[in-house]
Formats: structure tokens, sequence, C-alpha cells
């Protein structure tokens, strides 16, 4: 395991995040994970800080408003498509994802939320803001393309507490 900077890693992040996706994981009996295409990472009131939008219908949700924390997995060596696939169409309420689909939920260092053992990239969160709904301000384009049933996705802003990788290869790639 090796400590990184975030913003050191932020640009290789936000490529998996936008092309396959990454996992956002929540503690709870059982810990639950999703895959998500966008976020953001960046630095406000004077934090690092990673934001996370889910929809209110999703399982997450809930958990998510509850936990208090997160943690961000994003693959490096293996890809694992599949299992991206499967934690983006399948729901927590039906299913522990961490059973049998070929991922492994193991304790983060900082936070109650799990990482994903099989990625080699982390972020830990602690929500310093969440309830932040889209919708009102949006331009009416972005709105109608993204949001036709008006299922607008919440914010939920994550200080990143700790940055790392269990991946040796590509820690080495972006350690300082």
């Amino acid at each position: 395991m090796k400590e990184l900077n975030y913003l050191d890693v932020l640009g290789y992040a936000t490529d998996k995040m936008s092309h396959a996706g990454v996992f956002l994981t929540v503690p709870g009996e059982p810990a639950n994970t999703m895959t998500i295409g966008w976020g953001w990472i960046g630095y406000c009131w004077k934090k690092p800080v990673f934001v996370a939008a889910v929809r209110p219908q999703r399982h997450t949700y809930e958990l998510i408003k509850k936990a208090g924390c997160f943690t961000v997995s994003v693959p490096t060596g293996n890809e694992l498509k599949a299992e991206l696939i499967m934690a983006g169409t399948k729901s927590g309420r039906d299913i522990n994802k961490f059973e049998g689909h070929g991922i492994t939920a193991v304790p983060a260092q900082q936070v109650d939320a799990p990482i994903v053992k099989e990625c080699g990239l982390h972020f830990e969160c602690r929500t310093v803001m969440n309830g932040f709904m889209m919708g009102d301000t949006m331009d009416q384009e972005i709105k109608d393309r993204c949001y036709p049933q008006n299922d607008l996705h919440e914010l939920f802003f994550g200080e990143i507490v700790a940055c790392y990788a269990t991946d040796e290869e590509f820690a080495q790639k972006y350690a300082r």
C-alpha cells in the first residue's frame, strides 16, 4: 500500500470514471457498491473533495445519506468490466454484490465504508455535505437529454481523507 497525492491520480481516476466506471462503496449490512460514470475530484473549503452523484431511486442513496462516508475504488491492472456492469445494473436491495460476483469488500483505513480489493486505486471520503439536489438552475437542454423522467441526481461531497494504491506497479508510476 502506497499513499498518493490525489492530484497526481486525478487524471487517471477521471479517465476511468468517464470511460469504464469506478466503484462507489458505502457501509451497510451488507455493504453496497455501485458503478459511477461521473463525478468530480477537486478542492473545496480548503479540502480535497470527491463529489459523487447518486439518484434517490438507488439503493446506495439511503445508505450514503446515513453513512457519513464512502469510498471510490478504481480498477488499475484489471479492467473489471463484468464486475462494473454487474455493480451498475444489479441492485443491492436484491443481491449482495460482494458475494459470488468477482469483487471483495475489505476494510478501508480511515472510514467505515469498505474498498474493493480487486481495484488498485482508492479514495476514502468523509461526507462533508450531502443533500444538494440538481435541477432548478440546470441548463434545460441537459435536463431534457439526461433527465427526461426528472430523476435527478443528488450530490454528495466527500473530503478525501486517504488516497492510496494497493497495486504496486500503479503506485510506482504515480508516487512522488
